[in-house]
């Protein structure tokens, strides 16, 4: 669909194509096809552990597709993820919590994984 239509009511700014964050921005990219994924402020933690390493929360991301969710053993327990993938080139970057089942990482909830190995960092990091 055109940008700006919604093809299903749960589609929102995280689904539609080709968002650019303002060059102003130190940026997240695809290390594979350089679309931006996040901002900078976005960024929770850098101390997370994806399937082939280590990864980054962030609050919200741009650009990603999700895959259906499903119950994982993670490190921190059960959670329910969708594996997330970047839009443009379609490689896998990691996950997105939609649920967890215990208490004490209900904070990941509706949060993002991408793993390091998947991202590059751009516009003015020193």
């Amino acid at each position: 669909p055109p940008l700006g239509t919604r093809s299903s009511p749960h589609q929102d700014l995280h689904h539609l194509p080709g968002v650019y964050l303002p060059r102003s921005h130190r940026t997240y990219s695809c290390v594979h096809c350089r679309a931006h994924l996040a901002r900078h402020e976005e960024l929770i933690s850098k101390s997370f552990q994806g399937s082939h390493g280590r990864a980054y929360l962030f609050n919200s991301v741009v650009n990603v597709g999700c895959g259906p969710a499903e119950q994982r053993l993670l490190l921190t327990g059960l959670h329910s993820v969708a594996d997330i993938f970047c839009q443009s080139c379609k490689t896998t970057l990691g996950w997105k919590y939609e649920q967890a089942f215990e208490s004490s990482q209900k904070y990941k909830e509706g949060k993002f994984i991408i793993e390091m190995s998947h991202m590059v960092k751009e516009n003015g990091w020193d």
